[in-house]
């Protein structure tokens, strides 16, 4: 957390994402809360969470496997935990710009699709002359995986 901390320290702003394994062979109860812990102090703006599988020929594959019911538990609890810090962050961009590179045509028509400088995904009705291009958004709508924008530029 220390590391966090001076990153914050330099960038306020810093996105920070992760990627978790829940039931790793030997995780107990006590190990699973101190995840919650730290996706709770980090807050993460995007992740990536699995139950563990074991790989034949590892050492891991060896050990006593977590039971599936309790990995699958874990998973969803920490899959809701980081959906809520997710979303707040997702919520926080609300009114605010942010600059997005267009990337590919979106489902509706007209629409845009782009990443934002910390990797969010945004939708917009703009132009399909922006593909490749950096624009300026303002977003005005927002949900855990995504925001809405208003080209600005």
């Amino acid at each position: 957390m220390e590391i966090i901390s001076r990153l914050r320290e330099y960038r306020p702003d810093i996105a920070i994402s992760g990627d978790f394994i829940v039931g790793f062979p030997g995780e107990t109860e006590e190990d699973f809360q101190e995840t919650l812990s730290v996706v709770e102090k980090v807050g993460f703006i995007k992740s990536f969470s699995f139950k563990y599988s074991p790989r034949p020929g590892t050492p891991a594959a060896e050990r006593v496997q977590v039971d599936s019911d309790i990995q699958s538990e874990r998973l969803h609890r920490l899959q809701n935990l980081l959906s809520e810090y997710q979303f707040a962050e997702q919520k926080s961009m609300l009114g605010k710009h942010c600059q997005v590179l267009f990337e590919r045509g979106g489902r509706l028509e007209g629409q845009l699709v782009g990443k934002s400088e910390h990797f969010q995904v945004v939708f917009g009705q703009v132009p399909v002359s922006w593909i490749g291009k950096v624009g300026t958004m303002k977003i005005v709508d927002a949900n855990v995986n995504s925001l809405h924008g208003e080209l600005v530029n």
